[in-house]
């Protein structure tokens, strides 16, 4: 028998990320792992619905069982604690903690996850809590969801209940989890919950998610005063199809509509205006202070990126067009593999007026992993991550303030529209079984950790 070869990531010794104060994590979600659609007093969300849909989802698969993580949460967790990681970047579910339009807490939810934070943190595992990850509950919805204005005072009283509770327990808050998703692949492109295709709707349900995040930083920081609060935003730089004046332009519209639309009413207070002017009917309504409230001071913006666009220009609505990548160099999602946009992306960010601290909150590929003896060696994830990792150290060499990485995912998982099609995670998961084998990525990076605190070590005996 041939032995397993052993996939390593490679640091140099005085590597930033290998700072003891450089936070590594690796991340997951409610609707994608828990499972458990049904138990505990958990109600209904868009997902639930949208699974049931003919043709939404691939194979038909939805998230009744997913990882069955909210049962296996301590085998989960204790993966986390194997790896040596910093950090858990997790989201809690909204349609598991408030149970109705009242606004009734279920508290068999409450204890659940704070069973969860106590884990990690009898275990020095820094807990970071995403409020929403697109789980929104179908009460909700039924009332117009992200369209309807009383849904952003309903996550603000979800925050409040969150952390109000558990406060301090919880290192880092993020409100929302890629408001682009919610809003743009929700409302406009009809691929994700629940699935329209309107683009005045788009642009309503964006100022509605980002009011809700507005609305909830304070609550937040008045009951955690000492965890940092902020957002993460999903950002795929757009490069031109071909050196042209109108692919280039191409490329300012599409960054405008799906960065800046996002970005600058968080740090700057106000919408593109060129994006307005080119869709005079789809502006959004803006009520006095709104935006005031969206631009509340930040903690830190988590970037969660895996590829950049191709873009040209195109006789269409938008005027741009995102291209399909047709390279040998992509993921199973097709998606290009192209570390140098994440130093870009990251730089770019650094260099706004009010951008707080950066912590890449996912960052991973989905391949075409097999169990084969007991093992997966995907050794195309180990290189993203070796080329991501020297990435995030370029921006760091650049003067940028980047805090932490996490991977995406801990564990394979529900990947929305694409079912169980796709496999994210650095931990293999037998669907059929829910047995749990980690990766050679799993592995690598639980290496990396151990290199990091023999380091740490040496320089402790050394003073």
């Amino acid at each position: 028998m041939t032995a397993r070869r052993e996939l390593t990531l490679k640091m140099a010794s005085d590597s930033p990320l290998l700072n003891k104060d450089f936070v590594f994590g690796a991340a997951t979600a409610a609707f994608q792992i828990e499972g458990a659609w049904d138990r505990d007093g958990r109600v209904p969300c868009i997902w639930d619905t949208f699974c049931a849909e003919p043709g939404r989802v691939a194979n038909g698969d939805n998230g009744y069982e997913a990882c069955d993580s909210y049962t296996r949460w301590e085998e989960d967790l204790a993966l986390v604690q194997e790896l040596g990681l910093d950090a858990y970047r997790f989201s809690i579910a909204w349609p598991r903690v408030i149970t109705d339009i009242h606004g009734t807490v279920n508290q068999k939810a409450m204890d659940h996850y704070r069973k969860q934070l106590n884990f990690l943190n009898e275990r020095g595992i820094k807990p970071f809590v995403t409020l929403y990850h697109w789980d929104l509950p179908q009460y909700l919805q039924d009332r117009g969801g992200w369209l309807n204005r009383e849904t952003t005072y309903a996550f603000a009283h979800y925050a409040d209940v969150v952390s109000r509770a558990f406060g301090d327990q919880v290192v880092s808050y993020a409100t929302l989890n890629e408001p682009w998703c919610s809003a743009f692949l929700s409302y406009l492109h009809g691929i994700h919950a629940p699935g329209m295709q309107d683009r005045k709707q788009a642009y309503q349900a964006a100022h509605h998610l980002l009011l809700a995040h507005g609305l909830a930083v304070p609550k937040i920081r008045a009951n955690a005063p000492l965890a940092d609060v902020g957002i993460v935003l999903n950002i795929s730089p757009s490069d031109p199809q071909q050196e042209t004046l109108a692919d280039r332009n191409a490329c300012v519209l599409a960054d405008q509509e799906n960065r800046d639309f996002f970005l600058q009413p968080l740090l700057e207070g106000s919408y593109p205006e060129p994006v307005l002017n080119r869709h005079p009917t789809c502006s959004p309504m803006v009520l006095p202070g709104d935006l005031e409230l969206v631009a509340a001071e930040l903690d830190f913006i988590g970037l969660n990126y895996y590829t950049r666009n191709r873009v040209a220009a195109a006789d269409n609505e938008a005027g741009y067009e995102a291209l399909v990548y047709a390279g040998d160099d992509a993921t199973a999602m097709g998606w290009e593999i192209y570390p140098e946009g994440l130093t870009h992306t990251l730089q770019h960010l650094a260099s706004l007026p009010r951008c707080p601290a950066l912590y890449v909150t996912e960052n991973g590929m989905a391949a075409d992993d097999e169990l084969c003896s007991g093992a997966v060696d995907d050794e195309i994830r180990v290189a993203y991550f070796q080329s991501h990792l020297q990435a995030a150290e370029a921006a760091i060499a650049a003067g940028v303030d980047l805090r932490g990485y996490f991977a995406w995912s801990l564990l394979d998982n529900f990947e929305w529209a694409e079912g169980y099609n796709k496999r994210f995670g650095i931990v293999y998961v037998d669907y059929a079984t829910q047995q749990r084998t980690p990766k050679a990525s799993a592995r690598a990076l639980g290496e990396l950790m151990a290199q990091r605190r023999q380091l740490e070590r040496v320089k402790q005996e050394s003073q």
